[in-house]
């Protein structure tokens, strides 16, 4: 995941992550951070002050590490976007701070989520587009 889209996450600031795409994969997954920030969303104001409630700023996001883990549950469809708001395919609504820090267009999916954990100690690894495996051990 793009900074600060990771820590955001799992400082459970943003409830779901969105993707372009499925996957009928369930199961742990560990988040890694990619190498690149997003600076511009790292300068959007409300970016700032969820950022800084955890002491961060885009000057000390960790980056090309594994820095947490989660257990995904679900994959579901955006059915609508109004612009504000997104209806899901099971008929859920987001809106508000979930759906600002989301990406609710027609035909991407919510990441559905338990268990976020942010790991005490990062581990440094080389990320992969898709899902793929290491030992987090």
């Amino acid at each position: 995941m793009i900074q600060p889209w990771a820590s955001l996450f799992l400082y459970n600031e943003a409830q779901y992550e969105t993707r372009t795409w499925n996957t009928k994969y369930r199961g742990p997954l560990a988040i890694h951070t990619s190498k690149k920030i997003d600076v511009d969303v790292c300068n959007n104001g409300t970016i700032q002050h969820l950022l800084s409630k955890h002491g961060l700023n885009k000057n000390n996001l960790p980056t090309g590490m594994i820095i947490g883990v989660c257990n995904l549950i679900n994959c579901i469809r955006v059915t609508e976007d109004n612009q504000g708001n997104a209806v899901l395919e099971d008929g859920r609504i987001v809106s508000g701070i979930d759906y600002f820090l989301g990406d609710f267009r027609v035909g991407n999916y919510i990441w559905e989520v338990s268990n976020k954990e942010m790991l005490l100690n990062f581990i440094p690894a080389r990320g992969k587009l898709g899902i793929w495996e290491h030992d987090i051990n």
